[in-house]
């Protein structure tokens, strides 16, 4: 794809996500397979992670060994749906601090309200990974990434699960800095706002609050 836009087509990735679009699947199942892709998106993510070297001792023999470099990376969550991501990458990377954005919807402006937002400090010195399943309108997703370079972060990735290409422009347009690592870009939007084909609402379908 673009700079701005990768998309991870590798076959289980799709094959799993294939199983969570199904509206027959079950919200155990729903759960673990968002487990499971975001297992698999984080290695794509995070190829680019810059290393250096350790001189360790192996049972045979001295070696200089690579080893991430820098700053521990900061994962942030969009709430709620952005949990399920979250949970996922930090099986990989259990040392990554961890921050959330929480925004609802103006029901009359459709605008993002802030009601929550917690992230680790020094986030100039971090690779920052935003993570949100949907990226719909990319409204609230735009904005969560305002409150992050608001707060200091610089180098900003955003990770999702499926994508609407009104949500890849509209993160274009108000982050052209930010690349988007995704599973799927979804035909469209709905006049409400849901992708299609989609999966429905990620966060109702991995709680089970619908």
């Amino acid at each position: 794809m673009s700079d701005h836009l990768t998309l991870v087509d590798h076959p289980l990735v799709q094959h799993k996500l294939s199983i969570m679009r199904d509206k027959e699947t079950s919200t155990k199942s729903f759960r673990q397979l968002l487990r499971e892709i975001s297992h698999l998106l984080a290695y794509e993510v995070t190829r680019d992670l810059p290393l250096t070297t350790k001189r360790i001792e192996t049972p045979l023999t001295e070696m200089e060994a690579p080893r991430l470099d820098g700053k521990k990376l900061a994962l942030v969550s969009i709430l709620r749906a952005g949990n399920g991501l979250l949970d996922g990458i930090l099986d990989l990377i259990p040392a990554a601090r961890v921050g959330f954005v929480g925004l609802y919807r103006d029901e009359e402006t459709l605008q993002p309200v802030q009601y929550y937002f917690k992230v680790p400090e020094a986030l100039e010195d971090r690779l920052v990974i935003a993570v949100d399943p949907m990226l719909a309108t990319g409204n609230s997703s735009a904005a969560a990434i305002d409150l992050l370079k608001e707060a200091g972060a610089k180098n900003i990735r955003f990770l999702c699960l499926l994508a609407a290409p009104e949500g890849i422009a509209r993160m274009k347009e108000a982050h052209p800095d930010v690349s988007i690592v995704t599973a799927a870009v979804d035909e469209r939007l709905n006049k409400v706002g849901y992708i299609v084909p989609g999966l429905g609402d990620a966060g109702d379908r991995m709680f089970g609050t619908r």
